[in-house]
This record gives structure tokens, C-alpha cells and sequence, in this order.
């Protein structure tokens, strides 16, 4: 029986799906086998109100640097992380700025016409 050894974590990252239910948040990971070509995405869901995910930075220690990033812009808490920070945001940040949570406009702008973006 041949193994699958899945050795390189191409990318992590997280997406917000507001209207899953208890599943709001998925982290997904993107591994590689560099020997035999074969890529793997798999995703792990969570839900937004206590969003913890188990950390990979034991089996991949280029894992560090994407959850942390990840934590930064969706607040994924990466159980057994050694050094969760934010790491491109300030520290006074009390959101999350790539969760779906607010408008992608603002509703109020008086200085453009609707009918020029075919509303």
C-alpha cells in the first residue's frame, strides 16, 4: 500500500459564510504532495460565536504566520498556537474587518447618483 504524505501547507485562510448557521467561519487549508502532484483542500467549520480551531503549527511551522494572520482579519482562535497576535492590524482593533458583518457601501452618500450604477 502506497502512503499520501501531504508535507507542504500551500495556504490557510478563513471565509465567512453568514448565513450557515452554528458553520459561519471555515478555515481552509490547501496541503500539497510534492512527491506524486497531488493537491488536498479541505475545510473546517466553526461558528462565530466561539471560533476555535485546533492549530497546525505542529505539523506545518509555516502554519505560524497564516494563522495569525487569519486570527487578525476573521478572530479564529487557533488552539495550541505558540504566539497568536494580531500581526498586520493595529492591537486596539475590537473587530474583525473581513468578516461579513457590515455593509460593503455606504447607505448615506449623498454624492452619487444611483442610476450611473444601473440601480
Amino acid at each position: 500500500m502506497k502512503s499520501c504524505v501531504f508535507d507542504f501547507l500551500t495556504d490557510l485562510q478563513a471565509v465567512h459564510y453568514p448565513d450557515n448557521k452554528d458553520q459561519e467561519l471555515a478555515v481552509v487549508y490547501h496541503l500539497h504532495n510534492l512527491v506524486d502532484n497531488i493537491r488536498l483542500r479541505f475545510k473546517v467549520f466553526t461558528n462565530i460565536e466561539k471560533p476555535e480551531v485546533f492549530s497546525a503549527t505542529a505539523l506545518y511551522q509555516s502554519a505560524n504566520f497564516m494563522e495569525r494572520e487569519t486570527y487578525d482579519f476573521f478572530g479564529v482562535n487557533f488552539v495550541g498556537h505558540p504566539n497568536l497576535i494580531r500581526i498586520l492590524n493595529v492591537d486596539e482593533m475590537d473587530y474583525f474587518p473581513l468578516r461579513k458583518e457590515f455593509p460593503l457601501e455606504d447607505q448615506t452618500r449623498i454624492d452619487k447618483d444611483d442610476e450611473m450604477f444601473g440601480r
